[in-house]
């Protein structure tokens, strides 16, 4: 009999490290900027979707544990294609979510430092080269340091609420949705980067066992709406939603100065620390994918895949250096692609759970295809994932139908039996 690794609470830390990322340094303001105080409804709306599909994971991880996660819920329910799709859009959203998570806590540094505008990108780079270097050497976090880093995200988030609290004034919520509704529209489709990641919890799933996992998840979603809807409020309330570094604006209400370098300090550990895992998974699911023929296959080894996330992130820097730091478009394509990914995972769950677990996964489907349609014109992104990837899929498929060996998708006898066992995780966040 296999020992269950993950309990109640230790596995409600790894659910919620799965959610809560370093993305929350910058949300607030950023749904602030789109919707004015109305951002509130956007992330209440956003905790509400989160119960169905929380839930719906937590069941198919139950239903079938093990660490393929998305990718092989989706080939269950619908085929291979669908298992391509799934890696691809998580495949191509690494860079993308990396880059804005290191420019992210590159931001918060050279502002509570006090540094020039360039100190931003210069940070952002240092962080990317050390967690590149960290990865070529082997490095990894641990479980552990994983939990720790979590832990130091929530005190910063509860004391900057339990500091503004005092300096919440009605004033700063009038107009209350001074854009409109299509104002809190647009939030929506930026604060999708911290509420996906809910799939990670399949990952774990074979660590559970009984129904721990459901009740982590259930945790995490109450941990989940208390902290985000706090900071919410207290941001909009207290007007640190204007501010670039909400966080900072925030607990300098309760701690002065002090607050700057804390939060500083603590962007950079938190960036580093999401930044080397997720470069660390990317590795791994490129190797899985170019072992199954849905990447090149000289990209079978985790080195290789490394290599180029590092061209694909150097690429997506040149592109974004020659003009004023916006971390809104890389937040919002990364959500796009996430989105696409959830989407598909709940639509999944309807065709293999049964029971309630189905119909939460039909509410889960109905709710995550209007949120991804409030991405609006960014769903281009996973669509042209999707389209670029299936071209080079079909030119794959032309050079190896040839070769004796290969089945009819084109792969060979020993990759087409790997096929449930690809691993994918989210970007940082």
């Amino acid at each position: 009999m296999t020992k269950t690794r993950l309990g109640v609470w230790a596995g409600t830390a790894m659910v919620l490290g799965g959610v809560l990322g370093p993305g929350m340094l910058v949300l607030p303001h950023l749904a602030a900027t789109a919707a004015g105080p109305g951002a509130i409804v956007a992330w209440a709306g956003l905790v509400v979707v989160s119960v169905p599909v929380a839930i719906t994971f937590a069941r198919l991880g139950a239903r079938l544990p093990g660490g393929g996660g998305v990718a092989h819920y989706a080939g269950a329910a619908f085929g291979r294609w669908a298992y391509a799709l799934v890696g691809w859009w998580f495949f191509a959203a690494v860079p993308i979510g990396t880059l804005a998570g290191a420019l992210a806590g590159g931001l918060y540094a050279a502002t509570a430092f006090g540094w020039p505008g360039p100190a931003t990108t210069v940070i952002a780079a240092l962080v990317l080269t050390a967690a590149f270097a960290a990865n070529a050497a082997g490095l990894r976090i641990g479980a552990k340091v994983q939990v720790g880093l979590l832990a130091l995200l929530l005190v910063v988030l509860i004391g900057a609420i339990v500091a503004s609290t005092p300096a919440v004034q009605a004033a700063y919520f009038e107009p209350f949705l001074p854009r409109g509704l299509g104002g809190v529209g647009r939030a929506v489709g930026v604060l999708m980067f911290a509420f996906v990641g809910w799939e990670a919890a399949s990952h774990l799933s074979a660590e559970f066992s009984g129904k721990r996992l459901l009740t982590a998840t259930s945790l995490t979603l109450a941990v989940m709406a208390v902290v985000y809807l706090g900071v919410a409020v207290t941001a909009a309330g207290s007007g640190a939603a204007a501010s670039p570094v909400p966080l900072t604006t925030m607990l300098s209400t309760g701690i002065g100065r002090t607050a700057a370098p804390v939060t500083g300090v603590a962007a950079l550990v938190l960036t580093f620390g999401a930044v080397n895992t997720y470069l660390a998974g990317a590795s791994r699911l490129g190797a899985a994918l170019a072992e199954q023929r849905l990447l090149p296959h000289r990209l079978a080894r985790p080195g290789r895949s490394l290599l180029v996330m590092a061209a694909a992130i150097t690429v997506a820097g040149v592109v974004t250096a020659g003009r004023p730091l916006d971390l809104d478009p890389l937040l919002r394509a990364t959500s796009a692609c996430l989105a696409t990914v959830m989407a598909l995972g709940t639509a999944a769950a309807v065709r293999l759970l049964r029971g309630p677990g189905r119909a939460t996964a039909i509410a889960a489907t109905a709710l995550t295809s209007l949120t991804l349609a409030l991405c609006g014109a960014y769903l281009v992104v996973p669509a042209a994932i999707a389209i670029f990837g299936g071209a080079v899929r079909a030119g794959f498929q032309k050079r190896l139908h040839s070769r004796p060996g290969t089945t009819s998708h084109g792969t060979s006898a020993g990759s087409a039996r790997n096929t449930g066992r690809l691993t994918t995780k989210s970007p940082a966040r």
